[in-house]
């Protein structure tokens, strides 16, 4: 069939890669230092490539050419994105609640993570799951000092206007102490953002995500009490 389909001259490419990035259908791949269709029936013909080239080396034509498969495109980027190595999520240094200062500019209007030491260790999706988009601080809640980590969580939430509050931690009794810590530091700050919880298990697994409302009180291990909790679709 007769049809639009990007066009890319060698002569001008210097193998930038700038069109990968605009390329959602993942066509365009770099062989041999170069930008080139991977297949016809990735392409889309749209042309959103085409302001992404600093050397002006790709046009939209007209040509012989398979059809757009939509369905080709997904199994495509479906294979890239399993062959594709881990990327950390990570975005700030350094992630020690005891050295991160409560008023460190990352944290401004954050989405704020506060784990259990032992949550990245154990928790295979820690960095795609829970800590893409979010500022992160780790404690353990056994070994670090109590009274502390409240203040500082306090002055957190208190001075940084932040946009979310989770709390990640291990099933075990001496982990939950991290909620504890971050519901008090709530109530001092006076924060009314629910606070979403995630519980781990010691085998790595996902076993239990609420939300617990502003206002929340705790009792005994890490249970909060006369509070709204409900559970994360």
């Amino acid at each position: 069939m007769i049809r639009t389909i990007v066009s890319i001259k060698e002569e001008l490419c210097n193998g930038c890669g700038e069109c990968l990035l605009a390329c959602e259908e993942a066509a365009i791949q770099i062989v041999r230092g170069k930008a080139r269709l991977s297949s016809d029936s990735l392409c889309d013909g749209l042309g959103a490539c085409l302001g992404s080239c600093p050397q002006g080396a790709i046009s939209i034509e007209e040509r012989e050419a398979t059809a757009f498969d939509e369905a080709a495109v997904q199994r495509h980027t479906a294979a890239l994105e399993a062959a594709a190595p881990p990327v950390s999520e990570l975005t700030h240094w350094p992630v020690q609640l005891r050295l991160l200062p409560a008023t460190a500019p990352v944290l401004n209007g954050a989405r704020l993570l506060v784990a259990a030491d032992c949550v990245p260790v154990a928790y295979a999706g820690f960095h795609s799951e829970l800590l893409r988009g979010r500022v992160v601080v780790i404690a353990c809640p056994k070994l670090d000092d109590g009274r502390g980590r409240v203040e500082k969580l306090a002055e957190m939430i208190r001075c940084c206007d932040l946009t979310e509050i989770n709390v990640a931690h291990m099933e075990v009794p001496c982990c939950t102490g991290i909620l504890r810590d971050v519901l008090e530091a709530h109530q001092l700050a006076g924060s009314q953002l629910p606070v979403h919880d995630l519980t781990v298990s010691i085998s790595g697994q996902s076993i239990a995500r609420r939300q617990i409302a502003a206002g929340s009180m705790v009792s005994g291990p890490g249970e909060p009490s006369h509070c709204q909790i409900r559970g994360d679709e």
